[in-house]
């Protein structure tokens, strides 16, 4: 990234995007949301292909512009698939990806990359404290089950379905 940036002339110098601590959080953020924007674009393009088509061309001749479209038309329609894709995502929300972790993971990131996993890893696994490990883990899982059931609950409040 840092060659072709420069060759094309939007930077003079390398951006350190894994030895310095706040260029690593975003790289690990954006390359977190590029793995799971194939899965996320599948499933709203199915939803959205459940809209009929019938509302649009209503809507176009009524005057509505694209953006009235999209807001009247197409969120009130995949509104179902939102809430359940965001039910599901906060239920990951405690769990860390030990792979990316690792791979990106250097000594100069070394305290501002400590998650979850990486804990779990060096001081259950590595140390052979399995049941430390274990604990920590399902520790981790409760948190993700009670974000999930809580937010279930909120959505049907708010008038959904929910997963339950």
């Amino acid at each position: 990234m840092n060659i072709v940036m420069m060759n094309w002339g939007w930077i003079r110098e390398g951006i350190p995007f894994l030895t310095e601590k706040w260029h690593w959080a975003w790289t690990y953020l954006l390359v977190g949301v590029w793995q799971g924007m194939g899965w996320g674009t599948i499933i709203y393009l199915a939803a959205i292909t459940s809209i009929s088509g019938e509302l649009y061309e209503a809507a176009m001749i009524d005057g509505a512009n694209r953006l009235q479209r999209v807001w009247h038309i197409t969120l009130p329609g995949i509104r179902a698939t939102i809430v359940i894709l965001l039910i599901m995502n906060l239920g990951k929300l405690m769990g860390s990806n030990f792979e990316r972790l690792d791979v990106f993971g250097n000594t100069q990131v070394r305290d501002f990359q400590y998650q979850l996993a990486i804990y779990i890893y060096e001081k259950g696994l590595a140390s052979s404290k399995f049941s430390m490990a274990t604990a920590v883990g399902l520790f981790q899982s409760l948190v993700g089950l009670m974000l999930v059931l809580l937010s279930d609950r909120i959505s049907k409040m708010l008038g959904e379905d929910g997963l339950l």
